[in-house]
């Protein structure tokens, strides 16, 4: 496989390997229109790596098409969604589930999740959120476990196992990708993408370990989260994503960023488009 790889990466140009890491949202795409659009052009030039929130067997069959048939590399694509509790089959929100303490009935429920999205061509979910949240003023506390350490990693590493089995080459298992790392959950006064600001005590025993038990669980990519740890975008920390997630915890995946987390980069004054990019 590996040779297979570098011989391939060996054949791209740069506009290809630069759309290989393009992930667009898919719009409203209509069923037998995907070759006409604009989205079927790129993916037809290699721009595209895969798209978010695309639905129904119809419509990623057309895409898919496209881009093993028509593109020059033939590279298939990634199909991720926001799966976070159930997708036909609806599961408590994640802070209502933490409320059972049953690892068991967790995992069944991601397990569950798997088979139906998987079953419409789902290979990735951006999910589990394991964000450690104390202030109530945060309103996305309603994504995670709530408080807890201990009952976050637990809950974490029994998402990923749910969602990735033991074997992510069977059809009826997807992608985790553990979310928002790092410190989202602890945004001062509770506002959205604000800063965070804390100790590396604090910050190691109480709000990393879920993320490291998602990792250590296997999780196949971690989503950058929006808010700034020590004065610095966590999508651009190499504190974070280079010695922590790399080099501390071993982590041999892949990174997302969060939907804009790149373009609020520029409002965090770390430079123009080009740069931040």
């Amino acid at each position: 496989m590996k040779t297979f790889i570098d011989a391939l990466m060996k054949k791209m140009t740069l506009d290809e390997k630069l759309g290989q890491l393009n992930l667009p949202g898919s719009g409203d795409i209509v069923t037998g229109q995907a070759a006409n659009s604009d989205l079927g052009k790129k993916i037809r030039e290699g721009k595209v790596g895969g798209l978010f929130n695309i639905k129904s067997v119809a419509k990623i069959k057309a895409v898919q098409k496209i881009a093993v048939e028509e593109s020059r590399l033939k590279i298939p694509m990634m199909f991720g969604m926001d799966v976070i509790h159930g997708y036909q089959t609806t599961f408590p929100i994640p802070l209502g589930m933490s409320c059972i303490w049953d690892m068991d009935l967790v995992e069944k429920a991601a397990r569950i999740a798997a088979t139906e999205a998987s079953a419409d061509g789902i290979c990735w979910t951006f999910s589990p959120m394991v964000d450690i949240s104390r202030d109530p003023r945060w309103g996305r506390i309603s994504e995670g476990n709530g408080e807890d350490t201990y009952l976050g990693s637990t809950i974490a590493a029994a998402m990923v196992k749910g969602y990735q089995g033991n074997d992510l080459s069977k059809n009826n298992t997807i992608m985790a990708c553990v979310k928002h790392f790092a410190l989202y959950g602890a945004a001062e006064a509770g506002r959205d993408y604000n800063t965070t600001d804390m100790s590396r005590v604090r910050m190691y025993n109480e709000y990393l370990p879920p993320y490291k038990a998602a990792v250590d669980a296997g999780a196949g990519s971690v989503m950058a989260a929006f808010n700034e740890v020590d004065g610095i975008p966590a999508t651009a920390s190499k504190f974070l994503l280079t010695d922590v997630l790399r080099n501390q915890w071993g982590f041999k995946g892949f990174v997302v960023t969060d939907y804009t987390g790149i373009n609020e980069m520029m409002d965090h004054g770390m430079g123009d488009l080009q740069k931040v990019a």
